[in-house]
This record gives structure tokens, sequence and C-alpha cells, in this order.
């Protein structure tokens, strides 16, 4: 199939499968691992594209779905695509609107022909099938196209999962025989099966016969077991070809490590959840993926909650009332930069600049983590990185056991001392097999 990236491995850690990589896309030349920061409707809330410009962002996500039904291809056609509408320079991906098969369940009937969905907004039918997908992505004009794939939830199990993962691979073909510009866009297939490691064989045997540009990794942070999750990304990376960029989308559900006070509408309370997000990403690195997206940094943001080295800040405890330190003293972001901890305090849940400013900062913090994960692959550090990430992320506290086995896995040893001598309480490796003893 035709391409319109180039994609260059550079270095590789001596130890597990990450890897640092050039991406060239019409828009912008990336550096993997890299975070996609979400745009749903060609829009960050809170933060404009010269922002994201200048903290180094150079690549971002809309979705489909909901460019499909506001604006619409037709203003999109009309203006020259999404990079010209909403005035950003660099590279855009498109999800194809298969997600929201899960996210809007009530509103979505699927069917061979493809998704039937009746908006949120209006109440009005609309009939999403991958030739309507893929003519809607060639209108925005994204870098990146994601195929329509029949997407269920990682909880669901049975006939139904096999039944996704085949239609998916029957749609990709609908979806390269629809693609009209594939000398300036590039499709990629979409690897289901659930948590079946037999289905994910079989998806990536069916998808790679395609040979589409790039691969991504679907169908998971759905609530799965972090230990399934993990087991299931090693398998399906180890089997893509490794001079394709691979894509494990929308990384980042909740799990027992920092707290995070998020209001839950449906039991009308505030319910406390603890996120691993930043740790879900070195894991992956460690698994050799070179790129994710996820909501949770600008989500987290408008409940005034500040990413951090050692887990979030919740600004709104009093505790921060007179702290006049920057959130991150070693973050070079405008809000680092020029505001305090106490203003931010003082202003959360109150002003909605509180949210902006919380946002840049979240997204640089992903944007920087992946460029410390980058660096260290270079300079062959990449185990030392993740020991000294993982003590400062846990405050030298004990590990979840399941991150401890994905790291052993590929021959990475959280009991030894990082670099400064010091090592968190951690359990012994469970059951599992490293990278060698698997060969």
């Amino acid at each position: 199939m035709t391409s319109a990236l180039e994609f260059e491995v550079f270095a590789k850690c001596c130890t597990s499968r990450a890897r640092a990589s050039t991406l060239r896309l019409p828009h912008s030349t990336i550096l993997t691992p890299i975070f996609m920061p979400v745009g749903t409707q060609g829009t960050m809330k809170g933060v404009t594209p010269k922002q994201l410009e200048d903290i180094g962002c150079q690549i971002m996500l809309s979705n489909t779905y909901h460019l499909g039904t506001r604006p619409g291809p037709e203003i999109m056609e009309k203006v020259g695509g999404l990079h010209k509408f909403m005035n950003w320079k660099r590279s855009i991906l498109t999800d194809s609107g298969g997600f929201q098969m899960v996210s809007l369940l009530d509103l979505s009937e699927v069917t061979e022909e493809g998704v039937k969905f009746r908006s949120p907004h209006d109440g009005s039918d609309m009939l999403l099938t991958p030739e309507h997908s893929i003519h809607l992505q060639n209108v925005i004009g994204a870098d990146i196209m994601m195929q329509l794939d029949d997407v269920v939830s990682s909880l669901v199990t049975g006939p139904r999962v096999e039944e996704a993962m085949e239609r998916s691979v029957r749609w990709l073909d609908r979806c390269i025989k629809a693609h009209k510009n594939p000398d300036t866009q590039n499709l990629f297939a979409i690897i289901q099966g659930g948590l079946d490691p037999d289905l994910r064989r079989r998806c990536v045997e069916h998808m790679v016969a395609r040979d589409t540009p790039g691969y991504a990794i679907g169908g998971l942070s759905g609530g799965e077991e972090k230990d399934q999750f993990w087991r299931t990304v090693k398998l399906t990376a180890s089997l893509l070809p490794e001079h394709k960029p691979i894509y494990c989308m929308g990384v980042g559900c909740v799990d027992f490590v920092s707290v995070v006070c998020l209001w839950d509408p449906l039991h009308n309370l505030f319910c406390v959840y603890l996120s691993s997000y930043a740790v879900d990403l070195i894991v992956c690195v460690a698994m050799g993926v070179d790129m994710f997206d996820c909501v949770f940094p600008t989500r987290t943001a408008r409940f005034g909650n500040a990413l951090h080295p050692t887990g979030q800040l919740i600004l709104k405890q009093k505790k921060y009332e007179k702290d006049f330190r920057p959130i991150n003293e070693e973050c070079e972001c405008p809000t680092c930069k020029n505001y305090t901890r106490a203003f931010l305090h003082s202003i959360v849940g109150k002003e909605t600049v509180a949210c902006h400013h919380l946002s840049v900062h979240n997204i640089a913090y992903q944007l920087q983590l992946m460029g410390q994960a980058r660096q260290s692959i270079i300079d062959q550090k990449f185990p030392q990185f993740v020991r000294k990430f993982m003590y400062n992320f846990h405050s030298g506290h004990e590990y979840p056991q399941w991150a401890v086995d994905a790291f052993q896995s590929v021959g990475i040893d959280l009991t030894i001392d990082n670099e400064e001598g010091k090592t968190a309480t951690t359990t012994t490796a469970t059951n599992v097999k490293t990278d060698e003893e698997e060969q």
C-alpha cells in the first residue's frame, strides 16, 4: 500500500523493546515515543494551537465522528481541511469514529454495512460506514487516518469479540478501497481481538498482509485488569513489523496509585479515583510502542489536578494555599515559569483560566515525559530511567505488582537501585517470562 510517511528507528534499548524513532509526516517530523493530546473537535479545551506549538507539540488527535457532525464535511471541504480551519500547521491524527461504538453504545447499532448513530446533539441518525469514515477523513486532511473498526469493550467475551475482529479486517479492505489520497494521507490498520491471544495473532496476520503505513493496538483501556492490559500490548507489539510505527490507542484508564477527585454524575457524588496513567505510558514504551493518546491530561486539569513526577497535585487542597513554588520546578512550561501553586489553588474551581493553565502544564508534562524516555533510549539508559521514574512516581512506596511483572518481562528489574542508590519496596515478579525465555 502507498505510504505518505517515512519511519526510521535510530536507537533501541539493549535490554527492553523500547525504541526511539523519527516519523516524517506531511506536516511535521515527529520524534517517538510521542504523546498526542486530544482535540476532539479540532480544538484543545482551553489551549490555543499557538500554545501547543510553544510547548513542543508536533501532532494532535481529532475525532472523525464528532467533526462529521459539527462543523460537518461541507464546511471542512470548503475551507480546505482541518489544518486551515483551526490554523494548525503541524500533524493531525484522526480517529475513525469506531470508539463511539463503545462510548455511545446506547445510541449506536452495528451491522455489516456500518454503524448507525443517533446524534446526542439533535437526535438525528447518521450511518458511519468504512467508506463514509474515510471520505470524512480525506476531507479533514489528517496526516494519519484510522480505519473504521468494529470496537467492543475489553470486558466483552465470547463470540462477539471474534465477530468484531473479523469484521474489522473486512472493513479495512473497504477503507483501503475508499482511500482517495494515499500520497498525502496515511491509513493505519487497528488490531482487535480483545484479550484473546489467538484472536490478536490472527488479526495481526490479516492486517499485516494489507501492508498499511502503520498499525494501532485497539480495544484496550476499557476497564480490563492491568495484568491483561500489558500482556496484550506486549504480544501485539511483538508481532507487528519493526519497520512500521506502532500506536497504542487511548492508553490511560484508572488504577490504584495517586488520588484524583472526579465528579460522578451517575451517583451524584465525588469519587476518589487513583491514576497510573504515566506508568501505563512507560510500560508501553518498554514494550516497543511508539505513539499514544488520551484525554486524561486535559480532563483531569478541569478538575484542578496537575500532573507531577510524584503523581498528581490536587490543587484544591488547602495545603497549597501558601505554597509559592511552581507545580514542578524542573518544568519549563509557561504555567510553571509564571505561576505558583498558591495562585492556582486560589482560582481552581472559581476561574476558567485555571483549567487553561493546568491543561497547558499537563500536556507539557506528557510531552516532556516522552522526551525523557526517548533521550534515555538514545543514551542506552532506559532501564535506569524506568527505575528512577518509578521510584519518584511512587514516592519510594511499594510498586504495583502488574508493573513489576511487566518491566521484568522485558528484562528491567525494579529491585535494582536507581542512579541515586534508592529502591522502593517491591514484590517478586510472579510467573513472568522474559523475552529470552519466551524465545
